[in-house]
């Protein structure tokens, strides 16, 4: 990387001046800029690995597999992800841009759609413990299609009150995870 100042009448050309060791230090960053994503799945792993390997757990209270298993087998995972992806980029090898993206990156962000979702987010985390979950749900639901570009009120409503009440089912009913019903508790 070379720079040439212009020449002013009368004067002699400046030489160009020779790159130095932290532009080069910097170029080849830029050109390896995935590292930083493998060195984010190796800190994940190794807290991942550090937390289950330091898990308390009784022995009498576990089964065949135990819960230290699955984060164990994630943090290997994520372990070697880590280093496989480090040997692609040091390689060569680089992520391509999507063709297909239609993002026109010289328009604005779209905050009112941003802050809606927020609100409504937010709406949802204060409304479940009074109103339990189908409602605060329903009004996540149809806040977030709203917040999008949603404009339907005659189906939207019903839609997310249905998701809303089939999520409570399987959350509560199936899988076991106690979520509030709030005022429909005796109802459903």
């Amino acid at each position: 990387m070379t720079t040439q100042t212009t020449d002013v009448p009368g004067t002699p050309p400046t030489p160009p001046t020779p790159p130095t060791s932290s532009d080069a230090r910097r170029a080849w960053l830029r050109e390896h800029s995935e590292l930083g994503v493998c060195v984010l799945l190796l800190a994940l792993g190794v807290l991942v690995l550090t937390d289950a390997l330091t898990m308390d757990v009784d022995i009498t209270q576990r089964g065949p597999v135990g819960p230290k298993t699955v984060p164990i087998v994630v943090g290997v995972g994520l372990l070697v992800i880590a280093a496989l992806l480090a040997v692609d980029v040091l390689r060569g090898g680089h992520g391509e841009a999507e063709g297909g993206e239609d993002v026109d990156l010289s328009e604005p962000a779209d905050w009112r759609t941003v802050l809606l979702l927020a609100g409504v987010f937010l709406g949802s985390a204060v409304l479940i413990e009074p109103l339990g979950f189908p409602v605060a749900g329903a009004l996540l639901f149809w806040g977030a299609a709203f917040a999008l570009g949603s404009r339907r009120l005659d189906k939207d409503p019903l839609i997310a009150a249905v998701l809303s009440l089939i999520t409570y089912a399987v959350f509560n009913n199936l899988l076991g995870v106690p979520l509030p019903g709030g005022p429909l508790m005796g109802v459903l």
